[in-house]
């Protein structure tokens, strides 16, 4: 389990964005090794990963009909590679995968020990002074790795076998979820399953053109997201909501525009650049950004107002 916090929020939220902020259990991964590794991953998600080892790639996993089952970085190795999930999300991942295979030399195993998460402006200062600079794309550090992987205009790296403490000695500061939380809405970075969920089309959460190439070979699920792309639409998309209130609606809350439900809300969490509460939610698509909507949940209520994301893009930073 996460911590929410580890003491001091404002202090995290401020690490995260101004220093280096070191966040854990928010990732978990996975080894996929053998002779046909990358050519067995080629065929099942979404991104085209024949490209060099050592580059990182954004994808998707998704079901035979099309809908998300997990959202991956992708660290492309020689005759391996890493991919790295959403908390909760490896088991399914590997239990997908391991469906498909069927006479290749492919191994898929649970990578056992704890991803961390490095982010802020002095991430890559910090991971210099501990000798674990990665410029682009990822690398082996001693018995673990480091992968670069920007959250927009935020700095970010994913790494194991790198002892946590020792970025601390480095100027790290360790953050919970929480503040994590913030950032990520304000990046506008869903998360399954909540944010997006088994239920939910590629293209409702905004990041296909990231994850997904369209001039590589087949993919599982590749039917629905070739169909929308070239003549459909999604009846959803992943917005930003900045809540009117100084309170925190519970996630699964539902947004109203008048009487009609249009939305549900996912994560939430207090920005103290917005100075107000903000969330992802996913929202009809009827519903154009600077819409004043309603939030409900039992008990209470308040307002908000749905942006397009990202809130914000840290290129100021």
């Amino acid at each position: 389990m996460s911590e929410a916090s580890f003491g001091d929020v404002t202090a995290e939220y401020l690490a995260i964005r101004e220093g280096a902020g070191l966040v854990s259990n928010q990732h978990e991964a996975v080894r996929v090794t053998g002779g046909d590794a990358i050519s067995f991953l080629q065929g099942l998600i979404s991104q085209d990963v024949g490209s060099a080892p050592g580059s990182v790639a954004r994808s998707f996993l998704l079901s035979p009909q099309g809908k998300l089952r997990a959202l991956l970085w992708v660290l492309i190795g020689e005759q391996e590679a890493i991919l790295i999930t959403d908390s909760g999300s490896s088991e399914s991942v590997i239990s997908d995968l391991t469906r498909y295979r069927i006479r290749v030399d492919v191994q898929i195993v649970p990578v056992e020990v704890p991803v961390f998460e490095l982010l802020g402006p002095e991430a890559a200062d910090v991971l210099q002074r501990a000798g674990a600079a990665v410029e682009s794309g990822w690398q082996n550090i001693g018995e673990g790795w480091v992968a670069r992987v920007p959250m927009g205009g935020l700095e970010r790296y994913l790494f194991v076998g790198i002892d946590p403490d020792s970025l601390i000695k480095f100027g790290a500061v360790r953050c919970g979820e929480q503040a994590a939380a913030a950032v990520r809405i304000e990046a506008g970075e869903p998360k399954m399953p909540t944010d997006v969920d088994e239920s939910t089309i590629p293209q409702e959460s905004g990041l296909v053109a990231d994850s997904v190439s369209f001039t590589k070979g087949c993919y599982l699920g590749q039917e629905l997201v070739a169909r929308i792309d070239s003549r459909g639409h999604v009846n959803r998309h992943l917005r930003g909501l900045v809540v009117s209130e100084n309170v925190l609606p519970p996630a699964n809350s539902e947004i109203f525009s008048g009487k009609r439900a249009v939305g549900v809300v996912g994560t939430v969490a207090e920005s103290l650049t917005r100075r107000a509460p903000v969330a992802l939610a996913l929202v009809r698509r009827e519903v154009e950004p600077g819409t004043e909507v309603e939030i409900k949940w039992g008990g209470g209520s308040t307002m908000a107002t749905v942006k397009t994301l990202p809130l914000d893009d840290f290129t100021d930073l």
